[in-house]
């Protein structure tokens, strides 16, 4: 979560929104949300091993003007760049080897990698390519980013992009390219579900053309041709085992605009025999990329702030809450949102406190719809000056709490569907227990990173996954980030990835 901003009514914040009503639909219908064309950018841009600078790939390509346009939007929407030396001249090293053999060599790329745990990648018009952290996480080899950094290179060569722009205009930049950002207001939800729908209708042939193409460049660069399908098969692991329900709609990810059809795996297959049999050429290039990724940040980022298990930290903030047992927890950019049953939602955010003295006075003040002023009291959460306040609209009833320390508000917003028994138990809990970190948490709070170790004769997958970190499904998670069957055994010698501090 990234606070703080001045003080705004909720509707400024969440544009589209219709004051405390759009913020729980999207809490609700969304687990976290944020416009891409309003959020706020801070630019911290900083240059690369080999680098292209903006100016310089706009003079070689007029198309890249719209990529220019939209990329200080796309980066805020991802938290920022990401910047290690390290894993900067690794994926610039794969970008070069397949723009050697690209359909346009000519053609410069801007490869930006986003601070962002989400599992994608992307291509605006121009050249302007971005890749996750997250997803770098997930590969366990450098084909298989050079696999996904083909298809994308595919698309801009082809003109995909031009095309998307002429008929689905900004519906492009929302659902496309910004797999994870969505209109904060349920209409605008509706419209870009219909936009996807559209999208994906017109993009399909673009996609298995992109296909085809990336497997070409992954084999003509040396690179193993059968990394695409394999890859495509880790992410669609990834997606089940990120999912509360496995059966549900990922949506915004990697694979809802690039679907795991069982067709395209065959199709990547299909078109990869045409260098060989599998396994018996290309490079993989698994050492150099995985001694590239060794120490890579995973998950949450400190600017935002942690979640573990129930429990949201934030060292730079010193301050913690934890969630009822059975939420789940999604730390944006703009908010901390927890889900739970019954249709339960909360919202955390912050804000500076600017003039307003009295908290009592800054419920009152216009930007919670339907507040109930009889319900304005003050009181203290664990020795905080703090107020409360019930709300209600259409269907949903609201605690909307606020807490001063400092020179800041913080600011939880707790929904239920009208009648609901969960209001009180669930916006009490979160009264109880937000307080200050002491020095010693603050301290002893460190991010996750892969971390790569060599399996020693006494190990087994078992006390590996043993030494994981920030999940509590260690053994499923460590086969997901190594890519090991069920069935799977470690050999002494052998490089694997575990996620620790």
């Amino acid at each position: 979560m990234a606070v703080l901003a001045p003080i705004k009514r909720f509707a400024d914040i969440l544009p589209g929104s219709q004051g405390v009503t759009g913020i729980v639909l999207a809490a609700i219908l969304l687990s976290g949300c944020q416009s891409v064309l309003e959020q706020a950018y801070q630019p911290n841009v900083a240059p690369s091993s080999n680098p292209q600078i903006v100016e310089e790939v706009q003079k070689n390509d007029p198309r890249a003007q719209m990529g220019a346009r939209e990329h200080p939007r796309i980066v805020a929407s991802y938290g920022g760049e990401y910047h290690d030396q390290k894993t900067e001249r690794l994926v610039a090293r794969i970008t070069g080897a397949l723009t050697a053999v690209s359909e346009n060599p000519a053609q410069s790329y801007r490869i930006t990698i986003l601070n962002s745990p989400a599992i994608n990648a992307f291509a605006l018009p121009g050249g302007y390519l971005y890749v996750t952290r997250g997803l770098l996480a997930l590969a366990n080899d450098a084909s298989e980013v050079a696999a996904v950094l083909s298809h994308e290179m595919a698309h801009v060569t082809a003109n995909h992009g031009i095309e998307r722009q002429r008929r689905e205009e900004a519906e492009v930049i929302a659902s496309r390219v910004v797999s994870e950002v969505l209109s904060s207001d349920l209409a605008g939800k509706q419209a870009l579900a219909r936009g996807k729908l559209r999208l994906a209708a017109f993009s399909r042939q673009q996609e298995l053309q992109a296909d085809v193409i990336g497997v070409r460049m992954l084999g003509e660069a040396g690179y193993d041709p059968y990394a695409a399908a394999r890859f495509l098969d880790s992410m669609a692991a990834y997606a089940r085992y990120s999912a509360v329900d496995p059966d549900s709609d990922q949506s915004l990810d990697f694979l809802s605009s690039h679907p795991n059809s069982a067709q395209r795996v065959d199709l990547a297959r299909r078109h990869a025999r045409n260098f060989g049999q599998e396994g018996t050429v290309g490079d993989k290039g698994r050492d150099y990329y995985i001694a590239g990724i060794d120490g890579l940040l995973y998950g949450d980022s400190p600017q935002e702030g942690y979640v573990r298990g129930q429990t949201f930290l934030h060292g730079g903030l010193g301050i913690r809450f934890e969630v009822p047992p059975a939420f789940r927890i999604d730390n944006k950019v703009e908010a901390v949102l927890a889900t739970g049953p019954g249709e339960t939602a909360i919202r955390f955010d912050g804000v500076a406190a600017g003039d307003y003295d009295s908290l009592t006075n800054y419920l009152t003040s216009g930007w919670v719809a339907g507040l109930q002023p009889e319900t304005v009291r003050e009181i203290q959460v664990n020795g905080l000056p703090a107020a409360t306040a019930r709300a209600s609209a259409e269907r949903w009833d609201f605690d909307v709490t606020v807490i001063r320390l400092n020179n800041q508000i913080f600011r939880f917003l707790t929904a239920v569907p009208k009648g609901s028994t969960m209001l009180e138990p669930t916006a009490n809990l979160l009264r109880t227990n937000f307080r200050q970190m002491t020095p010693q948490e603050i301290a002893a709070l460190k991010p996750l990173r892969i971390r790569v170790v060599t399996v020693a004769q006494s190990d087994t997958i078992a006390s590996l996954a043993g030494r994981m970190m920030g999940t509590d499904r260690k053994l499923d998670l460590f086969k997901l980030i190594n890519a090991m069957p069920a069935s799977a055994t470690v050999s002494p010698g052998q490089k694997v990835k575990i996620i620790s501090e």
